[in-house]
This record gives structure tokens, sequence and C-alpha cells, in this order.
């Protein structure tokens, strides 16, 4: 398969940066578009040139380094996908496929298609931990959760901080980011300890951080690529009440 691309090329920061145009030829229709784009660099560093920088690790859907808008979409444009899971043949021969980063004013652009998304790690430091005594691990049923309670976290404990809910929200907002770290922990009973300072201290930390505020577009939802839903928002929601009024 043969493509035509136009690739947001920035050298750093301070750079304005701008789309460039590329040709991709003789793909594999099986291909992601994290493959095509190592074909891409292959001719790029041969002619001597600087190649593409983008975010890459597992390139298994798991551990949400990929962010690229594609053709305007966060990850692409379909629904609950990474990009190294989107293949070639979801693009037809000859299509002109525009790739560019995640944008968010609190995920600023390191180089090309790659941005700093570790606002998303300061706000798990600011709070998602638990309380665990070392040593012995405890007896796996000493503590029964039912089982209701336990596919919820298991839900919530899908997120891989991609930071999709932040780009495709139209106000940059990482409340979706949030809610599913607060939910997997208030949910169980190890997490319940340090319930009340979680909360207000990761969405302090997010405040910070310069995202936006939700407004309830479910646009987060529908581009998260483990389809985390936007129950858990309101459950974040419940949790900052409940700390804020000094509920149990």
């Amino acid at each position: 398969m043969d493509f035509k691309l136009k690739i947001w090329r920035q050298r750093d920061a301070a750079d304005a940066g701008r789309f460039e145009n590329y040709v991709a030829k003789g793909i594999s229709p099986d291909a992601s578009v994290l493959e095509m784009l190592d074909v891409i660099n292959r001719e790029l560093v041969a002619a001597g040139k600087d190649p593409i920088a983008f975010d890459h690790d597992c390139r298994e859907g798991i551990c949400g380094s990929c962010g690229l808008v594609i053709n305007g979409g966060v990850h692409g444009p379909f629904e609950h996908n990474t990009t190294c899971e989107l293949r070639m043949r979801r693009f037809h021969d000859g299509d002109t496929i525009v790739l560019e980063p995640f944008r968010s004013r609190a995920f600023p652009i390191i180089k090309d298609l790659v941005v700093n998304r570790t606002a998303l790690d300061r706000i798990m430091q600011a709070g998602g931990y638990v309380t665990v005594k070392t040593g012995q691990a405890p007896e796996a049923n000493a503590i029964p959760v039912p089982k209701k309670i336990a596919d919820e976290a298991m839900d919530a404990a899908q997120c891989i901080g991609c930071g999709a809910c932040v780009a495709t929200c139209p106000n940059g907002s990482a409340m979706l980011f949030v809610a599913a770290k607060v939910s997997q922990l208030a949910l169980l009973p190890q997490g319940k300890a340090e319930r009340k300072e979680r909360v207000i201290a990761m969405i302090r930390q997010m405040d910070k951080e310069g995202f936006g505020a939700c407004s309830n577009t479910y646009a987060c939802e529908a581009k998260c690529p483990k389809g985390i839903s936007v129950e858990h928002i309101a459950r974040l929601n419940r949790e900052y009440l409940r700390a804020g009024f000094g509920s149990k």
C-alpha cells in the first residue's frame, strides 16, 4: 500500500513547528502506523536526514506511550484504539494521512510527535499510593472483596495513562485519568486509609498542572483505548465532596 503523509515536525519546544510531506510506498496492510513510521525513518537515516521522533515502547497497546493524533482523531479515527494497534488496512491505498502530536497545554511538545506527559506522573505521585506493611504477604482471602467491587476496581485499573482523554477533550481535562486512579484505590479496602488525602492531593495537582475542567462531552470515554467509563468521574466527584465535608 502507498500513502501520502503530512507529519508534524518541530525541532524543540521553542520551535514554531510545521507539517512536512512524505511518501510511504510498499507498506504492508498488516503493518501498524508505528511500523510505517519505522520505514520512513530508515529512509531518512539512509539519506542523512533527521528521523521523525515519536513515542513507543511495548507496541502491544499496554504501555500507553504511542500517543498520536491521526487524521484529527486521537489514536486515529476509531474508538477504543491505540496508535500501535492501528493497522494500515484500516486506511485506503493512496490515502493522505495526517500525523501530529497530542495537543494540550499540559503536554508541551518535546520534539516532532513526542510530548511531555509527566504531568500525569506528578498527579500519581501526589496521592496515588496505598500504605502497605512490608514483610510476609497477607492471606489473599483475609479481606473479602465483593466481585462487583473487584470488577469495578479492575476496570479502573486498566488505565494505561496514555493521555488520550486529555488530548481529545475540548477543555484538555484529565478528569477521566484522575478518576480511574482514584477509583481503583477507593473501591478497595486497602485503599481506604488514604481515601480523603488522596483525592484532595490528586485534584490539587491536576489543577496545578493546568488541565482544563470536565464539561461532560463523553469524548474521553469514546477515545480511551481501554474504554474506561465516565462513571468513574462521578465517583471522583463524590470522593472529593466526601473528603471536603469530612465524611467517613
